[in-house]
């Protein structure tokens, strides 16, 4: 571990230096919310970014962090990937929203000075819970990184390295997960994670895909019905059938399973293991789902910014309403995509002059409203204030 801790600036550096960035200072947005995400750590007194998380730091980490420093210079998409989990400090991680939530929501009964921190009004299984959320999530942006690699590529052996990297370190790091989660001891709070990791996998099977299995959009349908993706307290979800096609239900669902499950489900968890009752529960996951598809859709957002280049996903939601105005643009787009000649400049350059990015600016709005709204039912603390905060930068 001290050997980690010793070469993580060099990681660091390295890594920012594996490809071009753009120059210029931090946007006003990324500094307030930079400052929110601060200021958030203290009040649940334990940073939760992804380097800060107590049983990570272990020679099997130390090693793949190491190991990384191999694939500077290849194009392989793990280096993104864990760019952007150590470098990006702007946004607040999953497992920090589910301490907040876990705070806000306050302990229902008096707990043992041994299940809680009592300075911070948090349990020790609630904090457990918050690195889970974080796990799984970085578990699966990891496994996304694996690359289905042509035999006559003269790269093979590199990315097959960067492969073998994806796929070890996405397992170990979901089972480190899974056997916390098991220590919870709780079976409602296990199953509703493991249906977590149900919701993930399925969203890797929604068609249609690339040749890497990256998500494409379906062609738009000549009507946009107004379908609303329903949570987990409302009945089941909607068919993958019934929202192809429609841009806003499409966006939601896809992002919905690849992501806002898993924080709206532990959001929910983490007042589980507190015994709060079903309507604060309800809550919890409610707030966790709107507010983790309103930075998704911030994300999808800042991807069509001036300065921005490289590639995206083609599920983005700028992308999915701009195809509503334009389908013609959706065979040319698909055309590319399976024929790896996408070009990314060309597809910012379309989108910025569309309607796309007025539209997810209204999603990110309509979301971002929602969260507030759940939250009201929280009581009055100062978590409640710091999730308040966050949501007003995104």
């Amino acid at each position: 571990m001290t050997l980690f801790l010793k070469k993580l600036p060099n990681i660091e550096r390295a890594l920012s230096r594996s490809v071009p960035r753009y120059f210029g200072t931090k946007s006003k947005e990324h500094a307030e919310c930079s400052r929110a995400v601060n200021e958030a750590e203290k009040i649940v007194g334990y940073p939760t970014s992804f380097l800060s998380l107590r049983w990570l730091l272990n020679d099997e980490v130390a090693n793949i962090a190491l190991n990384l420093r191999k694939l500077i210079g290849t194009n392989h998409p793990l280096l993104d990937t864990a760019r952007e989990l150590i470098l990006n400090k702007e946004t607040p991680t999953w497992g920090l929203i589910v301490l907040l939530v876990s705070k806000a929501g306050g302990l229902s009964r008096e707990f043992s000075a041994v299940d809680h921190d009592i300075t911070a009004g948090i349990l020790h299984s609630q904090r457990v819970l918050s690195e889970i959320t974080e796990m799984v999530r970085t578990s699966n942006l990891i496994h996304k990184s694996i690359l289905n690699i042509p035999q006559d590529d003269l790269d093979a052996e590199d990315l097959n390295f960067g492969n073998k990297l994806s796929l070890l370190t996405g397992d170990y790091l979901l089972s480190s997960s899974f056997k916390e989660l098991a220590g919870l001891k709780c079976h409602e709070v296990n199953e509703l994670v493991s249906t977590c990791l149900r919701d993930l996998v399925e969203a890797e099977f929604i068609e249609p895909r690339d040749s890497q299995n990256r998500p494409l959009p379906a062609p738009p349908l000549g009507k946009q019905n107004d379908i609303v993706v329903p949570n987990q307290f409302d009945g089941e979800l909607c068919t993958i059938s019934e929202v192809l096609g429609n841009a806003k239900a499409e966006w939601t669902l896809r992002h919905l399973l690849d992501g806002a499950s898993l924080l709206a489900k532990c959001c929910q968890g983490s007042l589980m293991l507190a015994n709060h009752p079903k309507p604060l529960q309800k809550a919890g996951y409610l707030f966790g789902r709107n507010l983790a598809l309103a930075v998704q859709a911030n994300k999808d957002e800042t991807i069509f910014e001036p300065l921005k280049t490289g590639s995206f996903s083609l599920v983005c939601a700028p992308l999915l309403f701009h195809l509503q105005s334009d389908p013609d643009f959706h065979k040319v787009l698909v055309k590319n995509a399976q024929e790896n000649s996408t070009d990314y400049g060309e597809i910012r350059r379309v989108v910025r002059a569309g309607p796309g990015l007025e539209r997810t600016r209204e999603l990110r709005g309509e979301f971002a409203s929602k969260a507030s709204e759940v939250l009201k039912e929280f009581p009055d603390s100062e978590a409640r204030e710091a999730l308040a905060n966050i949501i007003k930068t995104i």
